[in-house]
């Protein structure tokens, strides 16, 4: 049985070492942790719950059982002043006997891949943290951080793993590090959307492109809605259908895309729609035509001055008032157009100061195009729609009154009548 003594023995001190280890750990989390608890709940500060929250101090009470670990890894070995191969033969044979040589390298390795494990989860930890205490700051959310914050864990688990590499092949970690310079080619191509991410977040940032809450649009990657989160390789982008867009944070930078931020911020929400008129409704206003329009309370007034000054134009001109060719008149399409900005002018759900146009766009083989160029005082998509129907019914049942028609294609039914006449 002497032939199970040493490794009976060896075994027991692991155990005994081990159980230490998690005895002085289940001693510092029920003494350390429940006293920093209580004393991040008593302070005023929000910053000490997060640290908790984010389970940094229960990182670092791993440290302990970690110094244990690595100050009695050395048990198996001997305790002498000399290196291995400057021992005597029969004195190295005689401590064989006792010790196991290799035993200590295997429990330090072990302890420094704790200590290691210890520093990624900490550092981890402490960021994540980081980045939720910066969120409760009120420049957040238009200077967000997250990349920065992934690009630096990219870091830290970089690091680890060379150190990792090197405890477990026996190597100083920089000489590791210097051999690095041959696979910058490799890591360049591994790393590429990160290296071309990180430089994004930093442009996107430093110019105000884009932040968390904006509405942006981008047709090239179907994104349409608003961005609820910006990372390191990635922006998400909620669209109004509720699903999630994912668009490369370089894409922002490298492309195009519209920001609907300044229309947010300027109170308003477009309307540009145009309504096409049937030109062969087009035509030069006659007295009995005016006589109906003074009727109309909007333009009453706009009607009578402007004919007044038509007349007087004409009569400086000598022109009869049959000329239509060779003098001024009012056309029911201009009249129109004139009660269109009136009307708008006192409609209570369109902004008056912001860009406001009744235009006519270039005639093409589907009439006149009359657009409306204004702004509503509603943002909410809903309310915006309901407003701008609104406008339109109006109109449109109100191009009747002008003898104007509205341009419309021949339908089954206009064909149907042309038939059976």
């Amino acid at each position: 049985m002497d032939f199970l003594a040493k490794p009976l023995a060896a075994l027991i001190c692991i155990m005994l070492i081990v159980f230490v280890a998690w005895l002085a750990h289940f001693i510092t989390r029920k003494i350390f942790l429940v006293i920093v608890q209580r004393i991040a709940r008593r302070t005023k500060t929000h910053w000490d719950d997060i640290l908790v929250e984010n389970r940094v101090f229960k990182g670092l009470a791993h440290l302990v059982p970690a110094f244990i670990l690595f100050y009695t890894a050395d048990f198996s070995y001997p305790n002498i002043h000399q290196e291995v191969g400057e021992l005597a033969p029969e004195v190295y044979k005689s401590l064989s006997q006792d010790y196991y040589w290799g035993l200590a390298d295997l429990l330090l390795k072990i302890s420094r891949i704790y200590f290691i494990s210890i520093i990624v989860f900490v550092a981890g930890s402490s960021l994540n943290a980081g980045l939720q205490i910066y969120n409760t700051t009120e420049f957040a959310h238009s200077r967000p951080i997250k990349g920065y914050v992934q690009l630096l864990k990219i870091f830290v688990f970089f690091m680890a793993g060379i150190l990792l590499i090197a405890v477990l092949l026996g190597k100083d970690p920089t000489a590791l590090l210097a051999g690095l310079g041959a696979i910058a080619a490799v890591l360049l191509l591994v790393f590429r959307d990160t290296i071309l991410g990180f430089v994004a977040s930093i442009q996107l940032s430093a110019n105000d492109m884009v932040k968390i809450g904006d509405w942006i649009q981008m047709e090239a990657h179907n994104a349409d809605g608003t961005v609820i989160d910006i990372s390191l390789n990635t922006v998400k982008v909620q669209n109004w259908d509720k699903t999630i867009t994912t668009v490369p944070t370089y894409a922002l930078v490298s492309e195009s895309f519209f920001n609907w931020k300044g229309m947010e911020e300027s109170g308003g929400r477009r309307i540009k729609r145009s309504v096409s008129i049937d030109t062969n409704t087009i035509r030069f206003c006659d007295t009995a035509m005016l006589s109906r329009f003074e009727k109309f309370d909007l333009i009453r007034g706009y009607v009578q001055e402007k004919e007044r000054e038509l007349k007087e134009y004409n009569k400086g001109k000598n022109l009869a008032e049959e000329d239509y060719i060779s003098g001024r008149h009012q056309t029911n399409i201009g009249i129109f157009r004139k009660y269109l900005e009136v009307y708008l002018r006192q409609h209570p759900k369109v902004k008056q100061d912001l860009t406001f146009l009744i235009r006519q766009l270039q005639p093409i083989g589907k009439g006149l195009p009359i657009e409306i160029y204004v702004f509503s005082n509603d943002q909410e998509w809903a309310n915006y729609e309901t407003i701008q129907a609104d406008i339109f019914d109006h109109i449109f049942a109100v191009i009747p009154e002008f003898e104007l028609r509205v341009f419309q294609e021949p339908s089954g039914a206009d064909i149907e009548k042309i038939t059976l006449r």
